[in-house]
């Protein structure tokens, strides 16, 4: 079986009763996508010297309505990233410094009496924004992050006991040093897992650093919106039109389930893992000028969808095993075909590859 197996005949087309599948994805629809994507992969890139994948997987992330976590060093631009993609889609933007004394109220908003009026009214917080940068998140103690984790599944905050909802778009783009321990919190399990993606900057190839050192001491080129809100909103309504074979679904189930029964992981991918993935393979095959997904979809999205849920054994750990290792793994072993067995799990003691880990 190859991929063109998998492709429907025709567009997706809404099932009764669906309210998912709104739009039906004419060659238009398909084209705007992908036109979209390259205005805002190219106004990006302006300012940003780095991948044009790694922008086009945060724009990805945007329209299946997740939130990704950038991880890197210091000094890879990575609040430049954030912002830039922000303007290029039209959207509001808001940055919030995360600090250990930190409160709820400073990034929900608050309360405040109006003497002019005799009442109290609302003062929205940082987190009314469409895109809000939430740099360095794991320096916030828990009871700001719990208010951040409400924010990021419901889409709503709680301030003194009334519900305010958040706009839509809303993401979250955090970004945290994965080298650095002295003055931070370990971000809880319960709130990476509502990450839809993690993206791992790296340094900048030899090429791309001597691009920087020719640019940097030019004036900064002002970014421009090249798309508007409800288009973007318009185009995630097309992402979740995107046809998934249910062979394709099955797929993605045997690979988180994979994850779970590996000797080596000691907590797999949840059910809202599996949830991402698919999700987030409709918008990057949108993106792509498809109407369908692709088994190849799946395993190139594994990695940023999946890898930051697991959590390996001490013991895994103890001899060099991480989670991007045990992942490789599991999609060298899981099957595709429909009638073969779906996972082949190696015993406890297997050798993992570690390269590139």
């Amino acid at each position: 079986m190859n991929d063109t197996d998998l492709a429907p005949a025709t567009a997706a087309t809404p099932a009764a009763g669906d309210a998912t599948l709104r739009i039906a994805l004419d060659h238009g629809t398909l084209a705007a996508a992908v036109a979209l994507r390259d205005r805002v992969t190219q106004e990006v890139a302006r300012v940003y010297i780095g991948s044009p994948d790694t922008v086009a997987l945060l724009f990805a992330a945007l329209l299946a309505r997740g939130h990704v976590l950038l991880e890197g060093v210091p000094g890879l631009a990575k609040t430049t990233l954030a912002k830039a993609v922000a303007v290029a889609v039209g959207c509001d933007f808001r940055r919030i410094q995360f600090t250990p004394d930190l409160l709820p109220a400073d990034i929900t908003g608050t309360f405040v009496f109006n003497q002019k009026a005799h009442e109290f009214e609302l003062r929205r917080g940082p987190l009314f924004a469409q895109v809000v940068l939430a740099d360095e998140i794991n320096r916030a103690p828990a009871k700001t992050q719990s208010a951040l984790l409400e924010a990021m599944q419901e889409r709503q905050v709680t301030i003194e006991g009334a519900t305010q909802l958040l706009p839509d778009p809303f993401l979250v783009l955090a970004t945290q040093n994965p080298v650095e321990q002295e003055g931070v919190y370990v971000l809880p399990e319960a709130q990476i897992d509502r990450f839809l993606i993690r993206i791992r900057l790296e340094y900048p190839s030899a090429r791309d650093e001597v691009r920087m050192l020719q640019t940097y001491d030019r004036p900064v080129p002002g970014l421009a919106a090249v798309t508007t809100v409800a288009e973007v909103q318009r185009t995630a309504a097309a992402a979740d039109a995107v046809h998934v074979e249910e062979k394709l679904l099955a797929f993605a189930v045997r690979l988180v389930q994979a994850t779970r029964a590996h000797p080596r992981v000691a907590l797999g991918a949840s059910p809202r893992a599996t949830l991402g993935l698919v999700r987030l393979a409709k918008a990057w095959a949108l993106l792509q000028g498809r109407d369908f997904v692709t088994p190849d979809d799946l395993r190139q999205l594994a990695a940023p969808a999946l890898e930051h849920r697991i959590m390996v054994t001490t013991d895994a750990a103890i001899e060099g095993v991480t989670a991007a290792a045990v992942l490789r793994d599991v999609l060298a072993r899981t099957r595709l075909q429909e009638g073969q067995p779906g996972v082949t799990l190696p015993r406890a003691d297997v050798h993992l590859d570690l390269a590139g880990a």
